[in-house]
């Protein structure tokens, strides 16, 4: 049975670590973290913690770390699926029965005598499922070249029994219907052409046309009109009889994140022709508000950016000239299961609004939707596009670096937000500022528990001019180089300054000598992190007060590393930072320890989990350090 990700996920986020693991192993709370003896390796002194906030666990002595699920794999020697289906019970989370989803999508086919005789019927096409092995190169059916109807049906003799059909089956042998009928079709063939689409690119997307008949499909499919009408390509008249949904517009295949078709989008080859656009409607395979068009064809890329646009053609046009990051939603307004698709994908975003008045409101709309998806680590820009221009035609106008550059330049969510709140109220007045404030004050409490939330009021105080001082520095001293700084006293200077990035580096205290100058600094802020004022200038006060045993070995740091004098405007490009710094010192330690294993199980824990580092270090820039 294969679980979604996403249900493993929301699985996660309901169970309290603390709690499951608290019912085996006696712990007790230590700063921000849980503390006990670790249920994996025998010891008498507490070094295994757990993260409620984060959902882990990890042991500072034998290095085994992980969630709930692999604690209790690991700690009672289960199976991963025995082990879940325990804790969706407790979550109260009901996973997908494999049986029951296989009879929703399917539909009996009929008996109606096709014409004969008829050669065999294909077999039913087997998908890979992308979260279990690798992303297929390409669909079995993208080589059908002789494509003829009658290849869908048996010779069936009259006392034939109905035979059971998958609708994924049926809705692939439509969109082979549907590309064959772009072969007879030559205005269709235009409309692609006159968009500049090769011939790679309408194969790659299986793009197709339906006829203008108002019963084509049944008269193709007329054993099939059951499956037809579940998935909502062939609807009954009021006053009796049936007519196909998409007639007489190009057709855009959607396939889900197996490969599969689900749905089509349909387009008027006239413009006059309202509604432009008309979507299959949601059925048991089709679900538009979890489905994002060129999501798969993305991911079979291997893209490492991705860029939510508006329509079908801006997403292929994009793939087409090399943006095959480019994703669009399913005709309608983007939703947090949309963001939280492409978050899944890459921890930075981009969406592209255009540039009118109705694109500004439908990017205020999104903003306020991604507020509370935006944990620490997540980052999101807004490419507002110049007026007149789609992504489409935008690239084609100016060339695919240009349309680069513009991408790397769109404002992140927090220079927007100061741009659009400045439009609203006048920020050179004490009245003007409160109100922005105010407002910020309100968006501000959608936003997760967390550094980012804290760090966009910051900003938006210095930005007001509130207690801002004065530099002048180079691009250049601007630039956090780990190559010219200690990496230890620039998280010593880096934690002085904004302590509220405390919980982006806990974690390095399973890895840092206890004794050492970071290992106790680290520890004082486990200590004091709950009880940090919430004003900037208090916080580091209070954190340099705290920890007045280590001032010796702190204050030649924070004389050596001004932080301060970076002026770092935005609290995504401090997070950036932040994570970089942390993805490299964690590599660091990494590679010491594993040198000299305390033992077996634990060379092994560190393997693991130098794997996973270097993954990550991959996708950054660091990576050119070593």
């Amino acid at each position: 049975m294969a679980i979604p990700q996403h249900t493993i996920d929301q699985i996660l986020d309901r169970i309290d670590i603390v709690d499951l693991i608290g019912q085996r192993v006696k712990l007790k709370k230590s700063g921000r973290t849980y503390s006990g003896c670790c249920p994996f390796h025998q010891e008498k002194s507490p070094s295994f913690h757990v993260y409620r906030e984060k959902g882990y666990y990890h042991c500072f002595g034998c290095q085994a770390n992980g969630n709930a699920l692999k604690f209790l794999m690991e700690l009672e020697n289960r199976r991963f699926i025995d082990v879940l289906k325990d804790l969706a019970q407790q979550a109260g989370i009901e996973l997908p029965k494999q049986d029951s989803d296989n009879k929703k999508t399917s539909y009996q086919r009929s008996q109606v005598q096709p014409p004969s005789p008829q050669p065999p019927a294909p077999q039913s096409i087997p998908f890979e499922h992308i979260d279990d092995t690798p992303i297929i190169d390409a669909h079995p059916f993208e080589q059908t070249t002789n494509f003829q109807l009658d290849d869908f049906y048996t010779d069936f003799s009259s006392d034939t029994v109905q035979q059971e059909v998958s609708l994924y089956d049926l809705l692939e042998q439509v969109t082979q219907y549907y590309q064959q009928q772009l072969q007879h079709a030559p205005h269709a063939q235009n409309y692609f052409q006159n968009r500049s689409l090769t011939e790679t690119t309408l194969t790659a997307w299986r793009l197709g046309y339906a006829p203008a008949g108002w019963q084509h499909l049944e008269e193709a499919f007329p054993r099939d009109i059951e499956g037809l009408k579940i998935l909502g390509l062939v609807r009954e008249k009021e006053k009796g009889g049936t007519f196909c949904l998409l007639r007489e517009r190009v057709i855009f295949p959607i396939r889900d994140s197996k490969g599969r078709v689900v749905g089509f989008g349909g387009r008027a080859l006239n413009d006059d022709i309202k509604p432009k656009y008309i979507n299959s409607p949601d059925s048991e395979v089709f679900h538009k508000n979890q489905l994002l068009y060129g999501l798969y064809e993305g991911r079979k890329s291997k893209a490492e950016h991705w860029l939510m646009v508006e329509g079908y053609m801006d997403v292929i046009a994009l793939h087409q000239a090399g943006i095959t990051g480019a994703v669009a939603t399913l005709g309608t307004a983007s939703n947090s299961e949309h963001l939280n698709l492409l978050f899944k994908q890459n921890s930075r975003l981009t969406l592209a609004f255009d540039g009118d008045s109705a694109g500004q409101k439908a990017a205020w709309r999104t903003l306020e939707i991604a507020l509370p998806l935006l944990h620490d680590g997540r980052e999101l820009r807004f490419f507002i596009l110049p007026e007149q221009h789609d992504p489409d035609s935008l690239i084609q106008h100016i060339g695919f670096e240009q349309f680069q550059q513009l991408l790397q330049q769109a404002p992140l969510l927090s220079d927007f937000l100061y741009a659009q709140l400045s439009k609203r109220y006048d920020s050179k007045t004490p009245e003007g500022k409160g109100m922005l404030m105010a407002e910020l004050r309100q968006l501000s409490e959608q936003l997760p528990n967390g550094s980012y939330k804290y760090l966009l009021a910051q900003s938006f105080r210095e930005r007001l001019g509130f207690g801002r001082k004065s530099f002048e520095q180079t691009l250049q001293d601007r630039d956090l180089s780990f190559t010219r700084l200690d990496r230890h006293a620039l998280l010593i200077a880096l934690l002085s300054h904004y302590p509220v990035l405390f919980p982006q580096f806990e974690m390095l205290r399973a890895y840092t000598a206890p004794h050492s100058t970071l290992g106790r600094f680290l520890a004082t802020l486990n200590h004091i992190y709950e009880q940090l004022p919430t004003d900037m200038e208090a916080s580091r006060v209070f954190t340099l007060g705290a920890c007045h045993q280590l001032q010796p070995q702190i204050l030649p740091i924070l004389n050596a590393i001004n932080l301060n004098e970076l002026q770092i405007e935005n609290p995504e490009e401090l997070d950036k930072h932040a994570q970089t710094l942390f993805i490299s010192l964690k590599y660091q330690y990494l590679k010491q320890k594993i040198k000299k294993p305390a033992s077996i199980q634990e060379a092994k824990n560190l393997m693991q989990q130098l794997h996973e580092i270097t993954k990550q270090l991959s996708s950054t820039t660091i990576n050119q350090i070593y």
